[in-house]
């Protein structure tokens, strides 16, 4: 029997019925510190048939939609080629009428699912959840490393950047600050300044979350956590905001690094798909 999202009956989870799919891609080749992205989608997979697929705060089951669950990705080692499998994915799922998600791995395999986004969907904005700016041009060697994952996509579309406590210098002259929310400048704020995000977004949205974008007290299995980050509830009022207002058109969710330890970041990682999900179909 095929493994379903987060264990749900067949029934939901036929390709051909579902909204939407799941691409899990198992990717850590560019990653230079804390080693295991890879076993991120696994650990997501498994978080997930482990939670309640009833939500409590809308008093819905957003699985009834239809959820596909691809096999995970037997990834390329060359990032270029993995970017370019990944972009293959999208495609298909894109010219299906799905709704396109991805589990990670490390951050560069979302550089593939923003192409094909761009090409499917016009005047597109990014809503970059993270840490770090991740805008180098290249990095050991490469433009498809981890640390490169948004600036192909800050030439190409609206990028607007949140949570943000970390870059390097070189990554200074493609940052668009009016389109930066640092978290410094928002942890702490109590006023609505998740409008002000939204109101710098085009119609059409591809939402990328890196998970270190939360505080390590939040969330500390990923391979660069910062201190100073984010919470969960601040940043599930942005997402409803999102989803209300905008059209989330693709989302993923990467660099969870697991801990057999400590189970908790796996299950925020898969809580917060679930809440999505139910942002964009049940609001």
């Amino acid at each position: 029997m095929k493994r379903t999202y987060a264990g749900i009956p067949e029934e939901y989870a036929d390709y051909e019925n579902a909204k939407v799919v799941v691409l899990p891609v198992p990717y850590d080749e560019t990653s230079t510190w804390v080693k295991g992205a890879d076993q991120g989608p696994e650990a997501f997979l498994e978080a997930s048939e482990n939670m309640e697929i009833y939500d409590l705060e809308s008093d819905t089951e957003v699985y009834k939609r239809g959820v596909w669950l691809d096999d995970i990705m037997d990834c390329e080692k060359e990032p270029e080629m993995m970017v370019e499998q990944v972009k293959a994915k999208a495609d298909k799922f894109y010219n299906d009428g799905k709704l396109f998600t991805m589990i990670g791995g490390e951050h560069s395999v979302s550089i593939g699912a923003i192409m094909s986004t761009v090409e499917h969907f016009d005047n597109l904005s990014v809503l970059h959840l993270d840490a770090h700016s991740d805008l180098r041009s290249e990095y050991e060697g490469t433009p498809f490393s981890h640390a490169c994952a948004m600036h192909w996509a800050s030439k190409h579309t609206n990028l607007i950047q949140v949570g943000i406590r970390s870059m390097d210098i070189s990554e200074k002259q493609y940052s668009k600050r009016e389109n930066v929310f640092r978290a410094e400048d928002i942890a702490e704020r109590t006023d609505d300044w998740q409008q002000e995000v939204i109101d710098k977004l085009t119609d059409n949205v591809y939402l990328s979350i890196d998970l270190d974008y939360f505080d390590p007290s939040v969330l500390p299995s990923t391979g660069t956590p910062e201190p100073g980050g984010m919470t969960w509830y601040p940043t599930l009022k942005l997402l409803k905001k999102l989803a209300k207002q905008k059209k989330i058109v693709g989302f993923d969710i990467v660099e969870l690094a697991p801990n057999p330890a400590d189970k908790s970041s796996d299950f925020l990682a898969a809580k917060l798909y679930f809440k999505i999900l139910t942002y964009i179909f049940e609001l």
